[in-house]
């Protein structure tokens, strides 16, 4: 009998809890935007799709609206799909939803940065970034000189592989590496450095690992999964040795420093924590600024290389689009001279083509997580301070009114009937708002200037029929990670 009264008793004290949690989702929910019943702990993710999430949002957006809430795992989310809603809370409430969602993979960036900075100096951080990124020849016309400088090393490159097949993982990306290995370090690697290849190995197999299932659990499950053994340790000492790299170089730099003579990004950034309480703020620190310097390191690498690597194989499927760019560029730039921005407005087909490589790629399909800074009443909602919201990209770069047909590739998505480029403000590949890519303006540069100087002067040869290329990701996370391939590059006579 006593046993029985302790089972009893238990069952009943579990019963409690489960009827108190029930009552505390419904409570706290009450004036949140509606979405599916969470679990215990686990919240939604049972009724997400590990593999694409993105995908699961826009399924869960048809039932409950454009504006919803899903709990992954124990952390309350509120997913904005569509142009109105996404623009509305990037654009409209840019400050009450300007905060950085925890990415807990990046522990070593925490409240640090640019890209994953929460704390009290992301502001003041992303501020000094932006503006020493325009000063000191960083600006428009000295990026357009960088990658001007560049190309021809990325075409030796190419030349190099005799029309044999390679992968252009590291051939490519050695290019966008250069570019912003030069704006923070002043350095050039040739492009079989061992420490460029290693750094772009981290680079590109973190941008992998953040995009499958098992990251998109441990984001959201960390302190139950932290010391388990897992693909995320993997991320985190990636992180951890990336930013340690970077360090080495920061300090390096500040043996060296000359505040009358600037050489790079880290040099102003060191500059400015001489003048700031001899680096004791903590946004201006030998360690903040190397969680800075990394944050651009890696994403002035990836995405571009990632995008350019994707493009190719596009190119590559649709031969007779390939061939229409050969044209344009023939035409306008001709056989030798370098490609230059200016030529961008003589060249709408290829301005369309890296549009469209952008949105079809879909690159960052749910954004990175935003975090609401105070309670905020939106369209007659209430999100509380600290949740975390998801304004999703991929549905307003595959809004089926505004490109018909998104899930194919079509350059004239981007180009009128007179065949002149047509902007749209569905684009919003960067995303937008205070939390707007900081390197978007030498993102599109070097989209531009790369892929013209290598249609240029190459041919692209798929080593299977194009008929038979599959386009589709082989993961989808953090980022949509292209398949892996080879190809040929044939020099043009």
């Amino acid at each position: 009998m006593a046993t029985l009264g302790i089972t009893v008793a238990l069952l009943i004290w579990i019963a409690t809890l489960l009827l108190v949690h029930i009552w505390k989702q419904i409570y706290s929910s009450w004036k949140l935007p509606p979405g599916p019943f969470p679990l215990p702990i686990l919240g939604n993710i049972l009724q997400l799709d590990l593999k694409n999430i993105p995908q699961s949002f826009s399924r869960l957006a048809q039932r409950y609206g454009p504006v919803f809430t899903v709990y992954l795992g124990p952390r309350r989310a509120v997913v904005l799909h569509g142009y109105k809603a996404v623009r509305e809370v990037l654009l409209s409430y840019k400050n009450e939803f300007s905060g950085r969602g925890e990415l807990f993979a990046f522990e070593a960036h925490k409240d640090r940065g640019i890209i994953f900075n929460n704390g009290p100096t992301w502001k003041d951080t992303r501020r000094f970034a932006l503006s020493t990124l325009r000063d000191y020849g960083m600006g428009k016309q000295g990026n357009e000189q960088r990658i001007q400088r560049e190309a021809p090393f990325l075409l030796e490159a190419l030349r190099k592989t005799n029309g044999q097949p390679f992968d252009p993982t590291f051939v490519i990306g050695c290019a966008p590496c250069n570019v912003i290995a030069d704006i923070l370090f002043r350095k050039h690697f040739d492009y079989d450095d061992k420490t460029c290849q290693r750094m772009m190995a981290l680079f590109n197999e973190n941008f992998y690992l953040l995009s499958t299932p098992w990251l998109q659990v441990y984001n959201n499950f960390s302190s139950y999964l932290r010391y388990l053994p897992g693909s995320h340790r993997k991320v985190i000492g990636n992180v951890y040795e990336i930013k340690e790299y970077v360090l080495e170089r920061v300090k390096e730099h500040h043996k060296s420093l000359d505040p009358n003579c600037f050489r790079d990004f880290t040099d102003c950034l060191l500059t400015e924590m001489e003048k700031v309480k001899d680096g004791e703020e903590p946004g201006y620190n030998l360690d903040s600024i190397a969680v800075t310097v990394a944050d651009l390191f890696f994403a002035g690498t990836e995405t571009t290389s990632t995008t350019l690597r994707y493009g190719l194989l596009i190119l590559m499927k649709y031969p007779e689009i390939e061939e229409k760019l050969h044209e344009e560029i023939d035409r306008v730039i001709g056989p030798n001279r370098i490609p230059a921005v200016k030529d961008r407005l003589e060249m709408p087909y290829m301005d369309a083509v890296v549009h469209e490589i952008q949105r079809f790629i879909d690159l960052v399909p749910s954004n990175l997580p935003h975090e609401a800074t105070r309670d905020t009443v939106f369209r007659g909602y209430v999100i509380p301070k600290g949740t975390v919201l998801i304004p999703t990209l991929d549905s307003l770069l595959y809004d089926k009114q505004e490109f018909p047909e998104p899930e194919k590739f079509k350059p004239e998505h981007f180009l009128n009937a007179d065949g002149k480029f047509k902007y749209s403000d569905h684009f919003k590949a960067f995303s937008a708002g205070k939390r707007v890519c900081v390197g978007e303006g030498l993102a599109r540069m070097e989209l531009f200037l790369f892929l013209s100087a290598i249609l240029q002067h190459f041919n692209l040869k798929s080593l299977v029929d194009p008929k038979n290329i599959d386009l589709s990701p082989i993961a989808i996370g953090f980022g949509k990670i292209p398949p892996h391939y080879k190809l040929c590059v044939i020099p043009r006579s």
